[in-house]
């Protein structure tokens, strides 16, 4: 067990003392080796010959420079030690609410009150510093919570759907046909799709996607997005437009990554738009900025949902689940991680449930 360390406060006072004692004695020294000797001159130059003079003098000096230097060095002793003891409390004190509220932290308390240091600079950004890493402590906390049970969420239901049709084929009560290994591969694509999109979201929170920027025409990105999402759309029977800007929209951007932006829009825009619906995707551009935008005739949006549905495992109608491992919930999640490390941003905008929505990605032009 190492043995208890002195508190902050107590070693700050006991170096104060020792400076001020070390600065007393000295005073002490000096004065008593240089005082008497600036005497007998002093009284030499002035005249006084005769010794029981010049002795009742000296002795008379010595007396009250003694008292003197006493008196005054104790009450400089006692008013340096006064001060250091108010400075030593205004500078321990945030640093043990500090410690304080570091060991609340270490215990998993992230809602500590750290008091703003206002004794210094330094202190007052340590305090503000702190108080930031606690709060985004917190937040990571509590996104951490809600990821696991969003987990759990979406975990259960085609595990359950895998569990009730191995015990159905065990039992014998459901025939080993194309339908029913159909639905298992189909759950098991879906917990394939959900792992690798956890993964891919937990690459992009930590900007850890390893991106390749290069020069690249937007209009390329999206016809070839467009062009891979056409077969899902014909067998659904939604109608897939494209119109493209007559200019070309250069940006800096990774071509696979951008793809896979507007390819999480399209199905995201295919799960929500009724057959005989349509989905339109746009590029344009200005002086600044190149915009993709999906606009889709599905379900739509209430307005108080349109930023959190970029939020992890969010649905806009929670009692509808995707059973058919079309969808993982982060698909939304990865694309404005994406669009974000591509110093853009993304947006989406309904004007409520059955009136469609759009969803804009603008990033920033290459001149």
């Amino acid at each position: 067990m190492s043995r208890r360390r002195p508190r902050l406060a107590s070693r700050l006072m006991t170096a104060q003392a020792v400076v001020v004692g070390v600065g007393a004695a000295t005073l002490l020294v000096a004065a008593a080796l240089v005082a008497p000797r600036l005497f007998h001159e002093h009284l030499a130059s002035a005249g006084v010959d005769s010794s029981g003079v010049r002795l009742h003098a000296e002795e008379a000096f010595t007396s009250a420079f003694g008292i003197s230097v006493v008196v005054g060095t104790a009450m400089s002793l006692l008013a340096a030690l006064a001060t250091s003891w108010l400075l030593v409390r205004r500078i321990s004190q945030p640093v043990e609410d500090l410690a304080r509220s570091a060991q609340e932290v270490a215990n998993g308390h992230f809602d500590v009150d750290v008091p703003d240091a206002i004794f210094s600079r330094e202190l007052q950004q340590l305090s503000s510093s702190f108080t930031d890493m606690a709060r985004r402590l917190a937040e990571t906390e509590s996104s951490r919570t809600q990821l696991v049970a969003d987990m759990a969420h979406e975990l259960r239901t085609p595990l359950a759907t895998l569990e009730a049709y191995i015990d159905a084929l065990e039992d014998e009560v459901m025939p080993r046909d194309a339908a029913a290994w159909t639905t298992m591969r189909t759950q098991v694509a879906r917990l394939r799709r959900l792992a690798g999109d956890l993964r891919e979201s937990a690459a992009a929170a930590e900007h850890a996607l390893g991106m390749v920027m290069e020069p690249l025409d937007g209009r390329d990105v999206a016809m070839a997005a467009v062009d891979a999402a056409l077969p899902r759309y014909a067998a659904k029977d939604v109608d897939l437009k494209y119109l493209g800007c007559p200019a070309a929209c250069p940006v800096s951007a990774d071509s696979m990554r951008l793809q896979q932006v507007l390819a999480n829009l399209l199905d995201n825009a295919l799960r929500h738009t009724p057959t005989g619906g349509t989905v339109t995707v746009t590029t344009n551009r200005d002086a600044t900025s190149m915009t993709l935008t999906v606009a889709d005739t599905g379900e739509g949006i209430p307005s108080a949902q349109l930023t959190s549905v970029f939020d992890r495992f969010h649905r806009v109608d929670p009692s509808r689940v995707s059973v058919d491992g079309s969808g993982s919930g982060l698909g939304l999640t990865i694309a404005r991680a994406i669009v974000v490390d591509h110093g853009g941003t993304i947006t989406a905008a309904s004007k409520g449930l059955g009136h469609g929505s759009t969803f804009t990605v603008r990033l920033p032009a290459l001149r």
